[in-house]
Protein backbone atom coordinates (compact mmCIF):
# COMPACT_ATOMS: atom_id res chain seq x y z
CA UNK A 1 0.00 0.00 0.00
CA UNK A 2 1.88 3.48 -0.97
CA UNK A 3 2.39 6.01 1.69
CA UNK A 4 1.30 9.62 0.64
CA UNK A 5 4.22 11.70 0.24
CA UNK A 6 4.46 14.34 3.27
CA UNK A 7 4.20 18.17 3.51
CA UNK A 8 4.63 20.98 5.65
CA UNK A 9 1.80 23.74 5.09
CA UNK A 10 2.49 27.11 6.84
CA UNK A 11 -1.12 27.86 8.16
CA UNK A 12 -1.75 31.47 9.04
CA UNK A 13 -5.56 30.77 9.63
CA UNK A 14 -6.38 33.37 6.51
CA UNK A 15 -8.11 32.70 3.59
CA UNK A 16 -4.85 32.27 1.44
CA UNK A 17 -3.48 29.56 3.70
CA UNK A 18 -6.22 27.51 3.87
CA UNK A 19 -6.38 27.58 -0.03
CA UNK A 20 -3.07 26.43 0.36
CA UNK A 21 -3.47 23.77 2.46
CA UNK A 22 -6.72 22.38 1.08
CA UNK A 23 -4.25 22.42 -2.56
CA UNK A 24 -1.89 20.24 -1.09
CA UNK A 25 -3.99 18.33 0.30
CA UNK A 26 -5.84 17.91 -3.07
CA UNK A 27 -2.59 17.43 -4.61
CA UNK A 28 -1.99 13.91 -2.87
CA UNK A 29 0.13 15.18 0.35
CA UNK A 30 -0.51 13.58 3.83
CA UNK A 31 -0.18 17.23 5.34
CA UNK A 32 1.35 19.05 8.34
CA UNK A 33 0.02 21.94 9.56
CA UNK A 34 2.27 24.57 10.97
CA UNK A 35 1.08 27.73 12.70
CA UNK A 36 3.68 30.59 13.95
CA UNK A 37 2.59 32.72 17.15
CA UNK A 38 5.08 35.66 16.10
CA UNK A 39 3.61 38.54 18.15
CA UNK A 40 0.95 39.22 16.23
CA UNK A 41 -1.76 41.89 17.28
CA UNK A 42 -4.08 40.42 15.28
CA UNK A 43 -3.87 36.60 17.05
CA UNK A 44 -7.57 35.37 16.47
CA UNK A 45 -5.62 34.10 13.17
CA UNK A 46 -4.18 31.63 15.09
CA UNK A 47 -7.62 30.14 17.21
CA UNK A 48 -9.36 30.08 13.26
CA UNK A 49 -6.18 27.94 11.69
CA UNK A 50 -6.68 25.18 14.46
CA UNK A 51 -10.48 25.50 12.89
CA UNK A 52 -8.54 24.77 9.48
CA UNK A 53 -6.96 21.98 9.97
CA UNK A 54 -9.15 20.14 11.41
CA UNK A 55 -11.55 21.48 8.65
CA UNK A 56 -9.37 20.30 5.90
CA UNK A 57 -7.91 17.07 7.51
CA UNK A 58 -4.56 17.91 8.55
CA UNK A 59 -2.76 15.27 9.82
CA UNK A 60 -1.09 17.40 12.62
CA UNK A 61 -1.12 20.80 13.66
CA UNK A 62 1.89 22.41 15.06
CA UNK A 63 2.26 25.92 16.73
CA UNK A 64 5.63 27.23 17.18
CA UNK A 65 6.31 30.56 18.75
CA UNK A 66 9.25 32.77 17.72
CA UNK A 67 8.38 36.67 19.23
CA UNK A 68 9.34 38.96 16.55
CA UNK A 69 7.17 41.65 18.44
CA UNK A 70 10.26 42.17 20.92
CA UNK A 71 12.41 44.14 18.02
CA UNK A 72 8.53 45.86 16.16
CA UNK A 73 9.47 47.94 13.45
CA UNK A 74 5.76 46.24 11.94
CA UNK A 75 2.06 47.92 12.80
CA UNK A 76 1.14 44.13 13.23
CA UNK A 77 3.81 43.30 15.75
CA UNK A 78 4.21 46.62 17.94
CA UNK A 79 1.02 48.45 19.11
CA UNK A 80 2.10 52.03 18.93
CA UNK A 81 2.18 51.66 15.25
CA UNK A 82 -1.45 52.01 13.80
CA UNK A 83 -2.59 49.48 11.39
CA UNK A 84 -3.41 51.87 8.13
CA UNK A 85 -7.41 52.07 7.25
CA UNK A 86 -8.79 52.89 3.55
CA UNK A 87 -6.40 54.04 1.06
CA UNK A 88 -3.61 54.79 3.41
CA UNK A 89 -1.03 51.74 3.86
CA UNK A 90 1.36 53.83 6.26
CA UNK A 91 4.22 53.47 3.47
CA UNK A 92 4.91 57.17 3.40
CA UNK A 93 7.59 57.43 0.34
CA UNK A 94 8.74 53.93 0.44
CA UNK A 95 6.58 51.24 -1.55
CA UNK A 96 6.24 48.74 1.47
CA UNK A 97 3.69 49.82 4.01
CA UNK A 98 4.44 49.47 7.93
CA UNK A 99 2.23 46.27 7.99
CA UNK A 100 5.07 44.49 6.68
CA UNK A 101 6.69 42.57 9.29
CA UNK A 102 10.51 42.18 9.26
CA UNK A 103 11.76 38.75 7.63
CA UNK A 104 8.32 37.14 8.77
CA UNK A 105 8.33 34.77 5.66
CA UNK A 106 11.96 33.82 6.41
CA UNK A 107 11.60 32.76 9.70
CA UNK A 108 8.33 30.82 9.41
CA UNK A 109 10.02 29.30 6.31
CA UNK A 110 12.95 28.22 8.35
CA UNK A 111 11.03 26.45 10.99
CA UNK A 112 8.90 24.64 8.21
CA UNK A 113 12.16 23.73 7.10
CA UNK A 114 12.98 22.61 10.57
CA UNK A 115 10.14 20.14 11.07
CA UNK A 116 10.11 18.90 7.33
CA UNK A 117 13.47 17.49 8.07
CA UNK A 118 12.35 15.59 11.26
CA UNK A 119 8.94 14.59 8.92
CA UNK A 120 11.07 13.38 6.24
CA UNK A 121 8.80 15.52 4.23
CA UNK A 122 10.67 17.00 0.92
CA UNK A 123 7.63 19.48 0.40
CA UNK A 124 6.42 23.19 1.95
CA UNK A 125 3.39 24.73 0.67
CA UNK A 126 3.41 28.19 1.45
CA UNK A 127 0.27 30.92 0.71
CA UNK A 128 2.15 34.00 -0.63
CA UNK A 129 0.80 35.82 -2.88
CA UNK A 130 2.49 38.62 -5.62
CA UNK A 131 -0.70 39.89 -7.15
CA UNK A 132 -3.10 41.41 -4.36
CA UNK A 133 -0.71 41.56 -1.95
CA UNK A 134 0.85 45.13 0.05
CA UNK A 135 4.39 45.02 -2.04
CA UNK A 136 6.17 42.35 1.20
CA UNK A 137 9.99 41.71 -0.39
CA UNK A 138 9.15 37.88 0.84
CA UNK A 139 6.08 37.56 -1.24
CA UNK A 140 8.18 37.36 -4.30
CA UNK A 141 8.57 34.65 -6.77
CA UNK A 142 12.53 35.70 -6.26
CA UNK A 143 12.49 34.84 -2.80
CA UNK A 144 10.74 31.70 -2.88
CA UNK A 145 13.38 30.25 -5.04
CA UNK A 146 16.15 31.99 -3.05
CA UNK A 147 14.76 30.05 0.07
CA UNK A 148 14.31 26.74 -1.88
CA UNK A 149 18.05 27.14 -2.94
CA UNK A 150 18.82 28.12 0.58
CA UNK A 151 17.06 25.03 1.94
CA UNK A 152 18.75 22.74 -0.42
CA UNK A 153 22.28 23.70 0.71
CA UNK A 154 21.55 23.64 4.56
CA UNK A 155 20.20 20.61 5.13
CA UNK A 156 21.09 16.86 6.25
CA UNK A 157 18.55 16.01 3.98
CA UNK A 158 19.14 17.59 1.14
CA UNK A 159 22.99 16.66 1.30
CA UNK A 160 22.14 13.16 1.25
CA UNK A 161 19.80 13.28 -1.77
CA UNK A 162 16.41 14.05 -1.01
CA UNK A 163 15.49 17.33 -2.96
CA UNK A 164 13.25 19.71 -0.92
CA UNK A 165 10.80 22.08 -2.92
CA UNK A 166 8.94 25.08 -1.71
CA UNK A 167 5.36 25.64 -3.00
CA UNK A 168 3.74 28.95 -3.40
CA UNK A 169 0.92 27.55 -5.44
CA UNK A 170 -1.09 31.25 -5.18
CA UNK A 171 1.80 33.26 -5.76
CA UNK A 172 0.34 34.12 -9.68
CA UNK A 173 -3.26 34.23 -8.64
CA UNK A 174 -5.82 37.10 -7.91
CA UNK A 175 -7.77 37.37 -4.61
CA UNK A 176 -10.98 36.30 -6.82
CA UNK A 177 -8.80 33.35 -8.48
CA UNK A 178 -7.63 32.13 -5.14
CA UNK A 179 -11.36 32.11 -3.21
CA UNK A 180 -12.51 30.18 -6.35
CA UNK A 181 -10.06 28.28 -6.30
CA UNK A 182 -10.42 27.16 -2.74
CA UNK A 183 -14.34 26.95 -2.84
CA UNK A 184 -13.82 24.06 -5.77
CA UNK A 185 -11.91 22.58 -2.86
CA UNK A 186 -14.25 22.89 -0.09
CA UNK A 187 -12.73 25.70 1.82
CA UNK A 188 -14.57 26.95 4.34
CA UNK A 189 -14.20 31.16 4.17
CA UNK A 190 -15.76 31.34 7.02
CA UNK A 191 -13.64 29.54 9.08
CA UNK A 192 -10.78 32.12 8.21
CA UNK A 193 -9.40 35.23 9.95
CA UNK A 194 -7.30 37.95 7.75
CA UNK A 195 -8.36 41.45 8.93
CA UNK A 196 -5.02 43.09 10.57
CA UNK A 197 -7.59 44.13 13.73
CA UNK A 198 -9.77 41.29 14.33
CA UNK A 199 -11.35 41.11 17.58
CA UNK A 200 -11.21 38.54 20.13
CA UNK A 201 -14.13 36.50 17.80
CA UNK A 202 -12.25 36.82 15.04
CA UNK A 203 -14.78 39.58 13.53
CA UNK A 204 -13.18 41.66 11.11
CA UNK A 205 -12.63 45.38 10.81
CA UNK A 206 -13.61 46.12 7.46
CA UNK A 207 -11.36 48.76 6.65
CA UNK A 208 -7.88 47.33 7.06
CA UNK A 209 -6.01 46.33 3.56
CA UNK A 210 -6.35 42.84 4.53
CA UNK A 211 -10.49 43.15 4.87
CA UNK A 212 -10.46 45.29 1.59
CA UNK A 213 -8.56 43.03 -0.46
CA UNK A 214 -10.64 40.07 0.79
CA UNK A 215 -13.84 41.69 -0.08
CA UNK A 216 -12.83 42.64 -3.25
CA UNK A 217 -12.24 39.00 -3.85
CA UNK A 218 -15.11 37.92 -3.04
CA UNK A 219 -16.97 40.28 -5.02
CA UNK A 220 -14.78 40.02 -7.95
CA UNK A 221 -15.30 36.11 -7.79
CA UNK A 222 -19.13 36.36 -7.39
CA UNK A 223 -18.98 34.33 -4.21
CA UNK A 224 -20.93 35.67 -0.91
CA UNK A 225 -18.63 36.66 1.26
CA UNK A 226 -18.62 34.46 4.56
CA UNK A 227 -16.53 36.79 6.64
CA UNK A 228 -18.26 38.17 10.19
CA UNK A 229 -17.94 42.00 10.68
CA UNK A 230 -17.46 43.93 13.91
CA UNK A 231 -20.68 46.23 14.72
CA UNK A 232 -19.43 48.94 13.41
CA UNK A 233 -17.49 47.58 10.13
CA UNK A 234 -21.62 46.75 9.38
Amino acid sequence: MNTPPRAVVLLSGGLDSATCLAIARDQGFETYALSVAYGQRHAAELTASKRVADALGAREHRLARVNLGQFGGSALTDPAIAVPEDEDTGAGESAIPVTYVPARNTVMLSIALAWAEVLGASDIFVGVNAVDYSGYPDCRPEFIAAFETMANLATRAAVEGARLRIHAPLIALSKADIIRRGTALGVDYGLTVTCYQADDAGRACGRCEACRLRAAGFAAAAIDDPTPYQPHAA
